[in-house]
């Protein structure tokens, strides 16, 4: 273990490994909700697109709320275990749920429980976190989330080929790892010290004119990258599309995860020293290039290459955004600023997700992910014309 690793809070360790199993849980269903609702409910690329843009986009505009609530109230640890709560009681509603409209339900009530904690988990990091270890801090809150996001896969995988691909009994194993993580929470993590009841003015409106133009450049930037890089389910839909069987098209998320994981950490510290605007656009020529893969995947291998690739993309940026985030965001406004970037977000991954949705039933799969490539294109067209000190304080 590095003198880094040894330095971090305990408080960033226990998130980190909150993170690790409710994303278990939450990508076991991921993994495996897309195909069902193609293959057994008969849903459309575009009404699969719809959901999982709006269930995303909730979840990020809920964090808006959540994040000024919790900077009013002086307190972040309740609210995060009121949103990890939902998503675990959502769980089981997964594997009950028989037509898309249940499923459609689930998914919000997992995405608003997701939408709750997650500016809390964000500005409790940044709270206890010192700022030159803000880059260290999130890349290992990535790092552990994404093992859980390969665990969840794996075990979908073990789950249909020791159930003869029964969706329903697949989807009970998720309800585990959600109740053990909202456990850890509980018990290893403690609120920082209190701090005094916000007034009045820091509200939503008058706490956003206390944000800093360096503050909307970071949102603005989010935003692109957002456009850039639709629902994950399109890579599972992608993996279907070429021949990979129901049992075993979770190995692209397996995939991707594992190499997010790898990649999180020591972008994270290398986001410490370096400056970002290299870091983005490195990662944004990852994208293009997964994007690219996929477009004219004609086989599996393909589709598995294009996984790591846009996960090496999600290692090198995801902890970074919130490093900018947190580093522009005035100490008492940390939630609302973390709320107000997830709000813009989730608004571009909706219309990322639908587009996505729209260009496979009418054009194909390729025509999604060249979509794709072209935002990422013009994102990194726009990074490197960009001047360096709108990064800067």
């Amino acid at each position: 273990m590095t003198a880094n690793h040894a330095r971090l809070p305990r408080t960033v360790w226990a998130l980190g490994f909150v993170s690790l199993f409710m994303d278990a849980s939450s990508e076991l269903v991921h993994s495996l909700l897309p195909l069902y609702l193609a293959n057994s409910l008969g849903a459309s690329m575009a009404v699969i697109g719809v959901i999982e843009g709006t269930a995303e986009a909730t979840a990020q505009m809920v964090k808006v709320f959540s994040g000024v609530l919790s900077d009013y109230l002086g307190k972040r640890k309740l609210l995060a275990v009121i949103g990890y709560g939902m998503a675990a009681l959502s769980k089981p509603i997964f594997p009950l749920a028989a037509s898309v409209e249940w499923v459609f339900t689930a998914r919000l009530l997992d995405r608003i429980g997701k939408g709750i904690r997650g500016a809390q988990r964000d500005a409790l990091i940044a709270e206890v976190t010192p700022l030159t270890q803000r880059g260290a801090a999130f890349g290992l809150r990535q790092a552990l989330d994404s093992v859980g996001a390969f665990i969840g896969p794996l075990l979908a995988i073990g789950l249909m080929l020791m159930l003869a691909n029964d969706l329903k009994l697949a989807l009970w194993a998720a309800v585990i790892p959600a109740l053990l993580s909202v456990a850890v929470l509980c018990f290893g993590v403690a609120e920082p010290a209190a701090r005094p009841l916000s007034t009045g003015k820091s509200i939503l409106w008058h706490a956003a004119t206390r944000l800093t133009r360096r503050y909307w450049w970071v949102v603005a930037l989010g935003i692109v990258f957002t456009l850039a890089r639709f629902s994950e389910a399109f890579l599972l839909l992608r993996a279907h599309s070429v021949g990979l069987n129901l049992a075993w098209a979770p190995s692209v998320l397996v995939v991707m995860s594992v190499v997010y994981a790898a990649v999180a950490y020591p972008a994270g510290v290398a986001a410490d020293r370096l400056k970002p605007r290299g870091l983005l656009i490195i990662g944004l020529l990852f994208l293009i290039a997964a994007d690219g893969v996929l477009a004219i995947a004609a086989n599996p291998a393909m589709v598995l290459l294009g996984a790591a690739l846009w996960g090496i993309h999600l290692g090198l940026t995801q902890g970074l955004l919130s490093k900018l985030v947190a580093d522009a965001a005035p100490p008492d406004l940390l939630g609302t600023a973390f709320g107000v970037f997830n709000l813009m977000s989730g608004i571009a991954v909706l219309v990322a997700s639908v587009l996505a949705g729209l260009a496979w039933d009418h054009y194909g799969p390729a025509a999604t992910f060249a979509l794709g490539a072209a935002f990422a294109a013009f994102a990194t067209l726009g990074l490197a014309v960009t001047r360096t000190r709108r990064f800067a304080a």
